[in-house]
């Protein structure tokens, strides 16, 4: 049934990524239609003014929207922001016509509560080409791209990039906003169970969230390095940002591959025009990830759905 299929696709929606596990959405069903709002009391006031972070998050949650409707057979009808006098209404969803979903549809749908963000270092085991190849693909297909850092001189930058900024804000306010000491009733930011306490050293450092586990450090690899990137800057392109970001975590955790966000570099205007001239050939840079084999079973929180539906 349509009503069935949607509160599935409202449940799944919960379970998207987004900075600090802040997960700025919430979302309203009027009739077969679902619509997904942006909550900016959880935009990050310092590092996120203009809300790209928070509609990249937003557009995986829509992702999720879109691919759990047709996984249920009823084709995904949406329209991105269809009210300019409601700029946090991001998009709507109605349920269309019946279809039969496809192989990657049922692929990405079953992958949607198991899917992890990694903080740590990977295994030295490869990703393999084709996949990364597949990934691209992936992105591509929500008309955003997926580039592999692949020479040394690219991932020296990228590196030197995310230091620079997280030494720029070494007591980040966001960060301290979003961390949860262990045992934290919270169902919303990061778990102190989620991240190493002592960073692996991969050349690319993590966000210090003060509490952390003790872990296995032998997993330090630096794994795959990719940028995701799209012509222009609009909202329009933070969220299918969002959807191709899902799209490609989905799919990587369907053949093992997990993945480690580095946000810090992009939340500096200065930084990111730099990198989107030297790097991006005039692309804007919306995304760095890295990506590989991990043996770690993190744990995630989502706020139950009906404190995100109205």
């Amino acid at each position: 049934m349509r009503s069935e299929a949607i509160h599935a696709a409202l449940k799944a929606a919960t379970w998207a990524p987004s900075v600090h596990n802040s997960q700025p959405w919430t979302f309203a069903v009027a009739g077969e239609e679902i619509c997904v709002r942006a909550d900016a009391d959880r935009k990050l006031r310092v590092g996120d003014h203009a809300g790209r972070e928070m509609l990249i998050g937003c557009g995986a949650a829509l992702f999720n929207i879109r691919t759990v409707l047709r996984d249920r057979g009823w084709a995904p009808v949406t329209r991105i922001l269809p009210d300019p006098d409601r700029p946090n209404l991001l998009a709507t969803v109605r349920s269309g016509e019946a279809v039969t979903p496809d192989e990657t549809t049922r692929l990405l749908s079953g992958e949607i509560e198991r899917r992890r963000t990694h903080r740590a270092g990977f295994t030295t085991l490869p990703v393999p080409d084709k996949l990364i190849e597949a990934l691209v693909r992936q992105a591509a297909a929500e008309n955003v791209k997926l580039v592999p850092a692949g020479d040394e001189a690219a991932l020296r930058m990228l590196a030197a990039a995310t230091q620079v900024a997280q030494g720029a804000r070494p007591q980040d306010p966001e960060v301290r906003r979003w961390a949860r000491p262990p045992d934290s009733p919270r169902k919303d930011g990061v778990p102190a169970d989620s991240y190493p306490r002592e960073p692996a050293d991969t050349g690319f450092p993590q966000r210090d969230y003060a509490w952390g586990t003790e872990t296995d450090q032998s997993n330090a690899a630096t794994g795959v390095v990719a940028i995701m990137t799209t012509r222009g800057d609009s909202r329009e392109e933070w969220i299918a940002t969002g959807q191709a970001l899902q799209r490609v975590l989905l799919y990587a955790c369907a053949y093992g591959v997990s993945a480690t966000f580095h946000t810090q570099a992009l939340e500096l205007p200065h930084l990111r025009e730099f990198l989107r001239e030297e790097l991006c050939s005039g692309a804007y840079p919306q995304m760095i990830m890295r990506l590989g084999f991990t043996f770690d079973v993190s744990r995630s929180v989502r706020r139950p759905l009906s404190e995100v539906l109205d």
